[in-house]
């Protein structure tokens, strides 16, 4: 994922700013690490350059 989509993702949870943590890079995209969100605190990974909005109870519901 560009860094610059983290202008427009935000928790959905509570709506509040996600901000990158852990970031590993491939040239100019993340390809993996963390979104945590600013508020209540809520991760969501970064796997394969593709940021995982689920919440959580519904993350552990979903095979890989």
């Amino acid at each position: 994922m560009k860094e610059s989509l983290l202008e427009i993702l935000c928790c959905p949870l509570d709506k509040h700013e996600l901000e990158l943590e852990d970031a590993e890079y491939d040239g100019d995209e993340v390809v993996s690490g963390d979104l945590a969100c600013s508020d209540c605190g809520e991760t969501y990974p970064i796997e394969d350059g593709i940021p995982n909005l689920l919440p959580p109870d519904m993350r552990e519901e979903t095979p890989a």
